[in-house]
């Protein structure tokens, strides 16, 4: 008796599967969380089946949450705070914040651009980006009596994520970009 052996899948599969989970991503389908950890499964799948699991139960439409797309936030003498699904406009987010602070968790952000950028400024305030684990990040921009802190878990990037680039003009304030596993429902 012989056992059927799977058969090898090409880099070209893994791209079109890739492909289908950045497009749902794009449509809202998927978070960029929920996108990071299917694109790294499609890259450590070993077989057919494997890949069609990296898929599988991506949802036919749109699943509840913000409908509403986002290209600004705009905090002054507040807090603001950014969680759960949400969608931006388009590749561009600006922030604002000055005596206040703002907090943007990207974890559930539904995009289906290779990058995504974050400008603004932060006077007297404070700034916190979370980002999913194996996202690249770059964080520059002017700081004047500020601090900045990035600190990202020293995983290997996931191929297909977007790069997030946080540039952001900050005095007297705090600029932080951190990454975090996936957040527990509720949270």
């Amino acid at each position: 008796m012989t056992v059927p052996v799977p058969a090898p899948i090409s880099d070209g599969d893994r791209e079109r599967v890739a492909e289908l989970l950045q497009r749902a991503c794009g449509d809202g389908r998927l978070t960029l969380e929920e996108f990071s950890v299917r694109v790294g499964a499609v890259w450590a799948a070993e077989d057919a089946s494997e890949l069609a699991k990296a898929y599988d139960g991506v949802a036919p439409t749109p699943v509840v949450g913000s409908s509403r797309t986002v290209d600004r936030v705009i905090t002054v003498f507040s807090q603001t705070t950014r969680r759960g699904r949400w969608r931006l406009r388009d590749r561009r987010l600006g922030t604002y914040t000055v005596f206040g602070q703002t907090e943007l968790d990207l974890r559930h952000l539904a995009t289906g651009e290779d990058v995504v950028e974050i400008t603004g400024s932060c006077v007297f305030g404070q700034l916190q980006v979370i980002v999913p684990e194996g996202v690249e990040v770059d964080l520059t921009g002017v700081s004047v009596f500020s601090a900045r802190d990035m600190r990202l878990a020293a995983v290997p990037r996931l191929p297909g994520t977007p790069e997030i680039r946080v540039r952001v003009t900050t005095w007297f304030g705090n600029v932080e970009v951190i990454s975090a596993r996936p957040a527990l429902p509720g949270q």
